[in-house]
């Protein structure tokens, strides 16, 4: 369906949002219409790479021990 609206279609959609919002809305709905772009792809990436935030907090409470029980062997000799 996007592929045949061609560079005359993109300007007409452009010409009836400025109409439509206004220039001082228009930055802003596009800025929010990217952020919500890279979320979304930074989201798919995630799943599709497998990547799992609940085994992070695991790894650095591990270690976060590590090194409390390196000061406490340093402070204690």
């Amino acid at each position: 369906m996007l592929q045949n609206i061609g560079v005359p279609g993109l300007i007409l959609i452009l010409i009836i949002a400025l109409v439509i919002f206004g220039p001082s809305k228009l930055p802003e709905i596009g800025r929010a219409f990217g952020n919500t772009l890279k979320e979304f792809k930074k989201a798919t990436n995630d799943l599709v790479n497998g990547d799992n935030d609940s085994t992070k907090p695991q790894e650095e409470t591990a270690k976060l021990l590590a090194v409390e029980t390196t000061k406490q062997s340093n402070t204690g000799s």
